[in-house]
């Protein structure tokens, strides 16, 4: 059976998950609505993407019977009303990181999930990489022995609204962080470290324009982590164990090149129909596949990117938005 996607959102990202989800199979995955406050953009994101219905209002896209599956990529500061609003019209949801605002919200929003008995997740495609397969396998394995550290930095220039504005949900710690953090969730597991430890800077609107985290967990395991919208850094991720370590290569959140010890892996991404707004984003149409896989499977939620671990990334998000002074409406 087909499954049939509807777009929340016209936007930037919206455009490259579509495109992205035009590569996987058409017998498995069809676009077939998508919703804007501004009906010409949703009807001209339409037309390029060959979706059939288009829509002035979310409100009309969770209606729409044809839709199995929707796909929120409103800004940041949307994210919980409209993926509420799939979920009370019986829709499974796929939802951009940061998940929500708060870990607040975040409980709430998978609460509704469960009790719909509906598929929910949040969209951290870094996850359905095959090169994050790989790392998984890995370290499962045991090849680089204990794991000790997890060093990973994430900075590039960043002079979007959607950054540097509060009203928008804006900062580092949210757009970026949620990548360095759900990378340590990963690799330590679902659990709260001991200690967090994080510094920053503000800009004048209030948000954070870099950070930097140190956290320990049990074992005399380390993970230390940056953010930047200010300077492009040297974004690989390192993770140390006793035995080596594995390089997740620049940029480490949707990467093709993975190397431990002297073995390198590389994966190559298809072509797509259209160009794409971001680095490798024609890797969005793994988490696509988990998708459609979880919902046939009768899943309500993905082993490779859980609630659990949604939870205790947004936890994590509170607590270093906390310390270096960032606040938005709705936090505890």
């Amino acid at each position: 059976m087909t499954t049939n996607w509807g777009i929340a959102s016209a936007g930037l990202i919206s455009h490259d998950f579509a495109t992205a989800v035009a590569t996987l199979p058409s017998n498995e995955h069809k676009l077939v609505a998508v919703a804007a406050r501004d009906l010409t953009r949703a009807k001209e994101f339409a037309a390029r993407h060959n979706i059939p219905h288009a829509h002035s209002s979310y409100e009309d896209l969770a209606k729409n019977p044809d839709v199995d599956v929707v796909y929120v990529g409103v800004i940041n500061t949307q994210h919980f009303q409209v993926s509420k609003l799939m979920l009370e019209h019986g829709k499974h949801v796929l939802c951009e990181k940061p998940l929500c605002m708060n870990q607040k919200e975040t409980a709430e929003i998978l609460k509704l999930a469960k009790e719909k008995k509906l598929f929910f997740m949040e969209a951290i495609w870094s996850r359905f990489f095959p090169s994050y397969d790989l790392v998984r396998q890995e370290l499962s394995n045991g090849t680089i022995g204990e794991v000790v550290q997890l060093q990973v930095n994430f900075g590039v220039f960043i002079d979007a609204a959607r950054v540097k504005q509060k009203d928008l949900g804006g900062g580092t710690i949210l757009d970026l962080g949620v990548y360095v953090l759900q990378l340590a969730v990963m690799v330590f597991g679902s659990k709260l470290p001991l200690t967090v430890k994080a510094v920053g800077n503000l800009n004048a609107d209030g948000v954070d324009d870099n950070a930097a985290i140190v956290m320990t967990y049990p074992g005399s395991k380390t993970a230390v982590l940056s953010t930047s919208s200010l300077a492009t850094m040297s974004n690989d991720a390192i993770i140390y164990g006793t035995k080596g370590n594995i390089k997740i290569k620049d940029p480490f959140w949707c990467p093709t090149v993975v190397s431990c010890g002297d073995k390198t892996s590389e994966f190559i991404l298809p072509p797509a129909a259209h160009p794409f707004n971001f680095t490798n984003s024609c890797g969005l149409r793994y988490e696509a596949a988990e998708v459609r896989r979880c919902i046939n499977e009768g899943l309500y939620e993905s082993p490779k990117m859980s609630h659990a671990d949604s939870l205790v990334i947004s936890q994590l998000e509170d607590t270093v938005r906390a310390q270096i002074g960032v606040t938005f409406p709705g936090d505890l």
